[in-house]
């Protein structure tokens, strides 16, 4: 068991993305541009404010017009801060076993402080976290481990003794992923979606296209039998549609 946890904050205890999309949005709307799909928005916010920036205006992240337009798209978004958006589903069940575990927490993130520590201080299921370290204490942010280490430090663990949780949530399909990022995964899980797709061997392929040389890929599917077909099949995707068709 852990000593400590450290998480990051944005697509992995925080759903931002609710008002990442109503601040471009807004901002957009102010220089009468048009609205993006929010999933589109979405699939994006863990890339960051330039890259929201240069997407809804359909500029280069290089146009001294990004720069200024990102700075707006940052204070209005200081300005929607869990107003849309919040923790996600779970977390606070998943925070309160860890204290009763007497396990410590703290958070390690790439989001200024000007940002995350409102953020902290307003989202009630984090008021336990014992420490919040951002790019404002570091000279390198993360990937680089000074963040980390310095987490560590003020929980009171030795780096080996702690648990890093870092996820950055995708909204896009392997075959995709496979073509902006192929070679690029030690490990690919594919479980309980094959027998969901049109064409099970274009996936494989993309799936094993995203690893890189002498990784490792685990696939899983259902028994080939009426009682999956009636409750995966059936009763997933045409019932409650739960799973596309």
């Amino acid at each position: 068991m852990p000593k400590g946890v450290l998480f990051d904050l944005d697509g992995t205890l925080l759903d931002s993305a609710p008002d990442f999309i109503a601040s471009l949005d807004n901002l957009l709307t102010k220089y009468n541009q048009p609205k993006l799909d929010p999933e589109i928005i979405r699939s994006h916010v863990s890339d960051g404010s330039w890259k929201l920036t240069s997407l809804g205006f359909n500029i280069d992240t290089a146009d001294q017009k990004c720069a200024a337009l990102r700075e707006e798209l940052l204070h209005e978004y200081e300005s929607n801060l869990l107003k849309h958006g919040g923790a996600f589903d779970g977390i606070e069940e998943m925070l309160s076993s860890l204290e009763q575990d007497n396990i410590p927490y703290g958070i390690v993130t790439n989001k200024p402080l000007r940002f995350a520590k409102p953020i902290l201080m307003n989202e009630t299921v984090f008021k336990n976290c014992k420490t919040l370290v951002c790019p404002d204490h570091l000279s390198a942010i993360k990937p680089d481990p000074e963040g980390i280490l310095l987490g560590c430090k003020e929980l009171g663990i030795h780096p080996a003794e702690k648990m890093q949780v870092d996820i950055n949530y995708k909204l896009i399909t392997a075959e995709d992923l496979a073509k902006k990022e192929s070679k690029s995964y030690d490990v690919v899980s594919c479980l309980e979606v094959i027998e969901h797709v049109p064409d099970p061997g274009q996936l494989i392929k993309a799936c094993a296209d995203l690893l890189k040389p002498g990784g490792h890929m685990f696939l899983s599917t259902l028994n080939r039998n009426p009682r999956s077909f009636v409750t995966a099949i059936v009763g997933a995707e045409y019932i409650f549609n739960i799973l596309p068709k």
